[in-house]
């Protein structure tokens, strides 16, 4: 695309949530960036912002926004700039349990009673900001009130805040995957800049020499989207430790159903759920 869009549909929470599993489930918006939040509370407004990577993308989204006539659609074209960036500058910093997540700006609030991870997004998913995150850093700082995970995989791991998170509260091995390359060489900064042990792996799939060769783990992280979720069940099964535990998220409450079903299938039990905004996470046990 020669230019850069951004889509945002706005109506009611029930449309706006079925409009985003809608596009959750579609094959043509598999790997769409987007988010659902609450804009009006008073006024029972929800807003999805989606930003389409080509001009095939966008008009998928078009189309199954088209299908949610309650819904009203504008596009804007995003000016020529580090458009990413300058959100992230105006982000709070965020708490979750035990973990503050900050950016550059914000280094001067962090506390000294809390675990400080600083993470830069650049053009990787994952700030912390994030229903999904939070509610992934949150289900972790559960777990660790009862025992530490020595070996933390993070499939999918965007910025990497994770799998850092994990390092930083004592698990010797933390080892982060994603397809997409950019994310894995910012993850990697991340750690460096967090003097966090944890190294990220540029792969498809939990085939990998380098991420098999650690396992089997004691937790896995999966903060990615519903249908891969689904589609790499047996696979994190494989990667855990009998007892192991899974958290996952990116997924909406609608699709909680359908996610806990292919893990259960496979053995798991739910240990917990966390509800944020439209978002779900999951934390599981392997029989």
């Amino acid at each position: 695309m020669s230019e850069a869009f951004q889509i945002i549909a706005r109506g009611p929470r029930a449309d706006a949530e079925a409009a985003a599993a809608a596009l959750e489930a579609d094959p043509a918006t598999e790997a769409l960036t987007f988010s659902i939040l609450e804009e009006d509370e008073d006024r029972d407004i929800w807003r999805i912002d989606a930003f389409p990577n080509a001009p095939d993308e966008q008009a998928a989204i078009d189309a199954v926004l088209a299908g949610f006539p309650t819904l009203r659609v504008i596009t804007e074209v995003l000016a020529d700039a580090d458009w990413l960036a300058m959100a992230l500058s105006g982000l709070p910093p965020v708490r979750a349990g035990r973990f503050f997540v900050y950016g550059a700006h914000d280094g001067g609030l962090a506390p000294a009673s809390t675990v400080n991870l600083r993470i830069e997004a650049g053009a990787a998913f994952g700030t912390g900001h994030h229903g999904t995150t939070v509610g992934c850093l949150f289900a972790y700082h559960e777990l660790l009130k009862r025992r530490r995970f020595t070996r933390v995989l993070d499939v999918g791991c965007g910025t990497g805040v994770l799998a850092i998170a994990a390092a930083r509260t004592g698990s010797a091995i933390a080892v982060g995957t994603d397809i997409d390359g950019p994310s894995v060489r910012i993850a990697n900064e991340n750690a460096e800049l967090n003097g966090a042990k944890a190294r990220f792996v540029h792969a498809s799939g939990l085939n990998h020499p380098e991420v098999r060769g650690d396992g089997p783990y004691d937790l896995a992280f999966a903060n990615i989207l519903a249908p891969p979720l689904v589609a790499l069940s047996q696979d994190i099964k494989r990667a855990l430790k009998p007892g192991g535990y899974a958290i996952l998220s990116g997924l909406l409450r609608t699709q909680e159903r359908r996610v806990f079903a292919a893990y259960q299938s496979k053995g798991f039990r739910l240990v917990r759920r966390i509800h944020r905004d439209a978002w779900a996470t999951l934390v599981l046990r392997r029989a």
